[in-house]
């Protein structure tokens, strides 16, 4: 289907800003990268809580939730991975405009990957590496998935049969292996409360 006959609506739509007024705070995407078992959905729940009993309004997208629903049509190949990040980081923006405080919760394995969510979101893209290596991650296999990957029952599974690139240049980074969750917790909320007061 060709795009030429679609015309979007720019001139009549509120502005970020006005949303941001209204809500008296300054809306960002909190981009959450990291290993599987990291602790990325634990860390983002954790601060979504924080942010609301702030006065904060957020929304949590998750990788798992993103995959149930909006994203349910697709698998891990690599091309299915970056239209994954794609359609999080369109809906991911959707929200910013609305002014709203959104925490995403992304493995987003490749420096690539990062760089298309980053283009996508723009000003407010805030990326926070949740950093825990490899063999910790393993070790904690909540989920029991690394153990299925070992034996080849999960193809091309992140930090096992996939690449994962480590950001390089995160505005926030948190040490999950050597900190605890509170204390990656506190370090976390103070980092972002810092960049949406208004």
């Amino acid at each position: 289907m060709s795009l030429e006959n679609i015309y979007p609506i720019f001139d009549t739509i509120l502005s970020r800003s006005d949303k941001e007024k209204m809500l008296k705070q300054k809306s960002i995407v909190i981009w959450m990268v990291g290993l599987s078992g990291s602790g990325k959905s634990t860390l983002a729940r954790a601060l979504e809580n924080s942010l609301h009993e702030e006065g904060y309004l957020t929304q949590l997208l998750d990788g798992d939730n993103m995959r149930t629903g909006i994203n349910n049509n697709l698998g891990f190949s690599p091309e299915d991975r970056t239209e994954n990040i794609r359609r999080a980081a369109e809906t991911a923006k959707l929200f910013m405009n609305a002014g709203l405080v959104t925490i995403c919760s992304f493995i987003s394995p490749t420096d690539e990957i990062r760089k298309m969510a980053k283009e996508i979101i723009g000003d407010g893209y805030v990326e926070v590496y949740v950093d825990c290596p490899v063999e910790v991650c393993e070790e904690r296999d909540v989920k029991g998935l690394y153990a299925k990957a070992r034996k080849g029952e999960i193809p091309d599974f992140t930090g096992v049969s996939a690449p994962f690139d480590a950001p390089k240049n995160p505005e926030v980074a948190v040490d999950t292996a050597n900190q605890t969750l509170e204390q990656s917790h506190q370090e976390l909320v103070k980092a972002i409360i810092e960049r949406i007061k208004y």
